[in-house]
């Protein structure tokens, strides 16, 4: 079992910076792939960004050369470093882990979940 739990989300206006965490227990992320997903208010929960279990990452187009998805095996936590947000970054995020994973951009790749963070931009 793997626990995971969400920090860093907030309010922020265009063009600013968040960092959003992802820390773990009950396993050590480094033998997991770990994702970011978002889902707005009537949306479907979209691929963000990913990290394999052997540290290669993948991203949305959408995000590309915004966001940087980072592991700090220490710390046992993944980080989602936002920049230059948009008001359609706007969602809930949601972190997930998949144990020996390769980062594939699927839901249903991923067994275990963080509850979610709000992310808001505002114009």
């Amino acid at each position: 079992q793997v626990q995971l739990v969400e920090s860093g989300g907030g309010l922020v206006q265009a063009g600013g910076s968040l960092r959003l965490s992802c820390a773990a227990s009950g396993r050590t992320l480094s033998e997991c792939a770990v994702a970011w997903f978002r889902q707005a208010p009537g949306k479907e929960r979209e691929f963000v960004s990913s990290i394999s279990w052997l540290d290669v990452t993948y991203y949305a187009n959408s995000v590309q050369g915004r966001f940087t998805i980072s592991r700090d095996n220490a710390k046992n936590t993944v980080y989602l470093q936002m920049n230059n947000l948009k008001p359609e970054d706007t969602a809930v995020f949601y972190c997930a882990a998949d144990i020996f994973g390769s980062g594939r951009a699927l839901v249903s790749s991923y067994e275990f979940w963080g509850q979610g963070t709000q992310v808001t931009v505002s114009p």
